[in-house]
C-alpha cells in the first residue's frame, strides 16, 4: 500500500474532513501537524507547490487537498492513485 502523508492545522475544517474520509475508507495515514510552524506555508509550498491546508501526497506526490482527495474517492481513481 502507498505511503499517505497529511500536512494539516487543529483549526481546519478540510484537514478534519480529509482525514475522516481517509479513516472511512481503511487508509492509513501520516499526519504532520503544522500548528507550532508559523513558516508553513513556505515549506509546503516548496514541496507540494500549495499554500493551503491539507496538502496530501500518495508515495511523495502531491495530490492536493480535500477536494482533490473528495474527487478522487467519487470518481473510483483513490484505489489506482494507492496501488499506483
Amino acid at each position: 500500500m502507498a505511503r499517505v502523508r497529511i500536512y494539516s492545522t487543529r483549526w481546519c475544517g478540510y484537514c478534519v474532513r480529509a482525514k475522516s474520509l481517509l479513516e472511512s475508507r481503511g487508509i492509513e495515514y501520516e499526519e504532520i501537524s503544522l500548528d507550532d510552524d508559523p513558516a508553513f506555508r513556505q515549506k509546503l509550498f516548496d514541496l507540494t507547490g500549495g499554500w493551503t491546508v491539507p496538502q496530501i501526497l500518495i508515495d511523495d506526490r502531491p495530490i492536493g487537498g480535500y477536494t482533490e482527495l473528495w474527487r478522487l474517492d467519487r470518481d473510483g481513481r483513490l484505489e489506482d492513485e494507492l496501488a499506483a
